[in-house]
């Protein structure tokens, strides 16, 4: 696929993804398609369109991180102030140190479910002490509304607030805020992209991933696949599953890299390691087809049942490919097709398959039919 062709199709932020030309489907296997995500949801089932390795991206969201151990220190007598800042200037540092054992009671009454106590121990933080970590906790809550009604305005405030203190999660999550027009201000993709880059100086792997969308995207800024590139590999070398997805699209096409295929399939292999579904799928292609690494069909086999059984379509085509052949796990004609069945279903055709269907006795039909509906649910 082309670069121009790829990089006109990048899909914007929150909720598009980068699409690619179909490809025919052969008896060695071939990389399976992206799959374009909803806003702000995760899909069930993956859409069946195949195409030559185009990362599906998504945005990812920022979620309350625990602050790391320290030492307690007797809070001030008095609140501490910050001046208010513009995005993306130096934030402020705390006029007082944080007692970080008493933040971390706020972290754990969110992680127990205890929202309403962390709701009240955040505000008393905030309010008291000036603490960015509990300002930040507060615009959480009141974003998914937890603990309290929801209300992106008053979330917005609160992530500014803590922002403005240097907290670099708020940063992202202001960010997103921002780039989706919530908190009682218009989309302004320059003030998330500015906020975007403050959260991604300060190590945030979200942050880097969703600003390397925004250089692929062209819009916010002129495309620049280099920028894009290097800021998936700050994102990847932290362990971002998506990030380490798309890089390896990066490697293997030479977009915004040098193309090295050993470096692609390394990159699918800790984003399979780390639960990537599609990263799952074209990992196991590569071991299945000994493609970048030693072949290992074996290993590929039991990648695309793990995916297949996350209702990937790709996965499930796959796998009915090689259970029909025999190509590397013993044949198994009934079984193999019921994947095809339900592959069918969320609109992988496969003529093929297909006709592997057609030539099957009433009784086996009956037989993979029902397989087919069990798994799918249905009666």
């Amino acid at each position: 696929m082309r670069l121009r062709t790829a990089l006109q199709r990048t899909a914007m932020l929150l909720g598009c993804a980068l699409l690619a030309q179909p490809a025919q489907a052969q008896i060695s296997l071939t990389p399976p398609a992206p799959i374009p995500v909803a806003p702000q949801q995760k899909p069930k089932t993956a859409p069946a369109k195949p195409a030559p390795a185009r990362p599906a991206v998504k945005p990812q969201v920022a979620t309350p991180t625990k602050p790391k151990p320290a030492e307690a220190t007797k809070p001030p007598s008095k609140p501490a102030t910050s001046a208010t800042k513009k995005p993306g200037e130096p934030p402020a540092e705390p006029a007082e140190p944080i007692d970080e054992s008493r933040v971390d009671l706020v972290f754990g009454a969110y992680q127990r479910g205890h929202y309403k106590t962390a709701f009240d121990l955040a505000t008393r933080r905030a309010e008291d002490y000036s603490d960015p970590k509990a300002m930040t906790m507060l615009g959480e809550l009141y974003s998914s509304g937890l603990g309290v009604k929801r209300d992106y305005a008053k979330a917005a405030e609160w992530y500014q607030r803590a922002s403005e203190l240097g907290d670099r999660e708020a940063m992202f999550a202001l960010a997103m805020l921002r780039l989706a027009g919530r908190g009682g201000a218009p989309a302004n993709r320059e003030d998330a992209a500015r906020w975007l880059a403050s959260s991604a100086k300060l190590g945030n792997p979200k942050a880097a991933y969703n600003l390397a969308l925004l250089y692929l995207d062209g819009q916010t800024f002129p495309q620049d696949t280099r920028r894009a590139a290097e800021l998936l590999r700050l994102a990847a070398d932290a362990g971002n599953a998506e990030a380490q997805y798309a890089l390896a699209t990066f490697y293997k096409e030479g977009t915004g890299v040098e193309k090295n295929l050993d470096q692609a399939v390394r990159l699918l292999q800790a984003a399979s390691l780390s639960g990537n579904v599609d990263a799952e799928v074209e990992y196991a292609i590569a071991l299945y087809n000994g493609t970048g690494t030693p072949k290992n069909e074996v290993a590929a086999v039991a990648l695309l049942r793990k995916a297949a059984r996350q209702n990937n379509p790709i996965a499930q085509n796959r796998l009915a490919r090689v259970l029909l052949t025999g190509k590397g796990p013993p044949e198994d004609r009934l079984e193999g097709l019921k994947w095809h069945v339900v592959s069918k279903t969320a609109g992988k055709g496969d003529l093929m398959l297909d006709e592997a269907l057609a030539q099957l006795t009433p009784e086996d039909r009956a037989k993979v039919d029902a397989a087919a509906r069990k798994w799918l649910g249905t009666k």
